[in-house]
């Protein structure tokens, strides 16, 4: 290895610096051009990066950090490629404007189409709201108090494409009105014929109400609840009185009323020696056991069964017209039981007569002084 020669090295190195001396006295200028370049480039990012606002946007799911030289944040999300629909929100307006001293955020939540059915009409919507009762509200929907969702609650979140129906439902009372019919008392009238009625006091319907709640679910009723009555008017009770008093119309059309009917047996008799064993002379002849005059209408009964002056009508079953009204004015030895025996005025209508079947009616109007005065007069 050679040693280093001082001597000869150093008019080299004197050389060598003056040569790179006359270079840069030769292009000072450039060195000087290109470092107020550098320096002014420099200083050119340091504004550029001062000026900067800094933003956080939110939208949806996704978080973005972002820096911009807009002075509002339209134009910053023009600058940036956002674009924010009219049904969308945004948490600020875009005409705010921005500051580089503090980060603005901003929220986007982006609107999604869902049906809202109501009143019978179905209508596709954007929303950017949260829940189903949020959406309706903002939509200018008004909820009544019995209002209700098919298949959905008021909180529940908003999906893409969901249906909203919404079911009006109203509730009313329906008042119905019903007779109450009058009830009919019947009393007995021991002065009226058996058959007949008579109206004392009229019946008035009573009147009562039943309210029932109807609930409709979109104009059309659902159920018909009963919860309740009133009696607005109370029935009057109808008064009848009915007739006890037996009676029977005769062949002559007469009504006759009476308390008793008995079956009996007939016989008849005149004022003949052979039916009295009294001639005409004899001084009680033609005179009945009461005292009365005999004649037609006066009939001997056994006082046992029909007690005297009891007045009667005898009735004749079969073909032969009635005896008619009658008295018991008299007696005789062989009328007994059920046997009456009748007064004729001839023998020969006492022959013709024989032994008939009878009905004997007491008569229900008994007059005992009209009836024991011995001048009777039988009626016809």
């Amino acid at each position: 290895m050679g040693s280093f020669n001082a001597k000869r090295s150093l008019p080299r190195l004197r050389t060598a610096f003056a040569g790179t001396a006359r270079f840069f006295k030769r292009h000072a200028c450039v060195f000087v051009l290109l470092l107020i370049i550098g320096v002014s480039v420099s200083a050119g990012y340091r504004v550029f990066d001062e000026l900067k606002k800094e933003l956080r946007i939110v939208d949806g799911d996704s978080e973005t950090l972002v820096k911009t030289m807009g002075n509002d944040i339209e134009t910053a999300f023009d600058q940036l490629g956002i674009l924010v629909e009219t049904h969308d929100y945004i948490s600020v307006p875009l005409s705010t404007r921005l500051s580089s001293d503090i980060m603005q955020e901003i929220l986007i939540k982006r609107a999604v189409p869902v049906t809202i059915t109501v009143d019978g009409k179905t209508t596709e919507v954007m929303t950017h709201y949260d829940t189903v009762g949020e959406t309706i509200e903002n939509n200018g929907i008004v909820l009544g108090p019995l209002d209700r969702l098919e298949g959905l609650g008021l909180a529940d979140p908003i999906q893409v494409g969901m249906d909203i129906r919404i079911v009006r439902v109203r509730e009313e009372v329906l008042t119905e009105t019903e007779l109450i019919p009058f009830a009919i008392e019947e009393i007995p009238n021991q002065t009226m014929n058996k058959g007949e009625k008579k109206v004392v006091q009229a019946g008035v319907d009573g009147t009562l109400e039943k309210y029932y709640k109807l609930t409709y679910e979109d104009g059309r009723i659902v159920s018909r609840e009963y919860m309740n009555e009133k009696v607005i008017a109370e029935p009057v009770t109808e008064i009848v009185e009915y007739g006890t008093v037996p009676n029977f119309v005769t062949s002559r059309g007469e009504l006759v009323r009476y308390s008793k009917v008995l079956e009996m047996r007939a016989t008849a008799y005149t004022s003949s020696f052979e039916d009295t064993g009294k001639h005409p002379d004899h001084p009680e002849f033609g005179i009945c056991y009461t005292g009365m005059k005999a004649r037609e209408g006066i009939i001997a009964v056994d006082p046992k069964v029909i007690p005297l002056y009891t007045k009667v009508y005898v009735e004749v079953l079969g073909d032969t017209p009635d005896y008619g009204f009658a008295i018991a004015g008299d007696i005789g030895s062989a009328i007994k039981g059920n046997l009456i025996d009748l007064y004729l005025d001839t023998s020969e209508a006492v022959k013709k007569w024989g032994v008939k079947k009878v009905r004997v009616y007491i008569l229900n109007e008994q007059n005992d002084d009209r009836w024991k005065k011995t001048d009777y007069i039988k009626d016809n």
